[in-house]
């Protein structure tokens, strides 16, 4: 398990994150846009401007440290790459590493060697994916990784990053508003409002008795079919 005991991120003129949270195996954090989702994963990624205030107390079985145990998935794969570059000049690790990596995610060799737009979005987020395992990390932080994706896609990398997660054992912080994909993945959920963490517990439980309204509107405007609530 990995605690955050203290989290808080403060701009001259408010404090924007202040919280406490667990990682399990597989988190979810979960919010509207706004809430201070992505400026948590920015924070344990050390990516945040000097104009911050970051105040940060991590208990962790391992060294977060980016590149190394910590990896990142980005929202959006069509900008995570230069698309003025092959891929393989963008693949930080020996050839034979990518190969396994393609090999494991179903991804064609000769895409190795094209250029980000000559691949669709899903070989793409599937290259950003090898790439955020080249170095096995311990803690893999995917911020809304399926939001660019249409529906089909979205199912098929949650089904991928399922598997991984068992494969490699990784720890997982999934940034999201959608509880429903959430749900697929991940055994604990933390919602997160105004920067504030307003309920946590197993997935299954926070979905079945949500005991915030604003939890419940999450759900809501999740799930079109509500049969998973009987």
């Amino acid at each position: 398990m990995i605690y955050i005991d203290k989290l808080t991120i403060q701009s001259q003129e408010k404090r924007l994150v202040d919280l406490s949270m667990s990682i399990y195996k597989t988190t979810a954090l979960v919010g509207q846009s706004g809430s201070g989702k992505s400026l948590t994963l920015k924070a344990l990624l050390n990516l945040l401007p000097s104009s911050l205030q970051v105040e940060k107390k991590i208990r962790s079985p391992f060294v977060l440290e980016k590149g190394k145990s910590l990896s990142f998935i980005p929202q959006n794969p069509f900008t995570a790459l230069s698309p003025r570059t092959k891929i393989a000049k963008q693949f930080f690790a020996p050839e034979q590493r990518a190969k396994e990596l393609f090999e494991l995610l179903n991804l064609e060799w000769r895409l190795f060697h094209e250029y980000p737009p000559n691949l669709s979005g899903g070989q793409l987020q599937r290259v950003i994916i090898a790439l955020a395992l080249v170095n096995n990390p311990k803690l893999m932080l995917l911020d809304e990784p399926t939001t660019a994706l249409d529906s089909y896609l979205k199912e098929e990398i949650i089904t991928l990053l399922k598997e991984l997660q068992r494969e490699f054992d990784f720890y997982m912080l999934f940034v999201t508003h959608e509880i429903n994909l959430a749900s697929k993945l991940c055994e604990h959920i933390v919602i997160l409002k105004d920067g504030i963490v307003v309920e946590e517990g197993a997935t299954k439980e926070i979905i079945q008795n949500p005991k915030s309204a604003y939890t419940k509107e999450l759900i809501e405007s999740s799930f079109a079919n509500r049969e998973f609530r009987k």
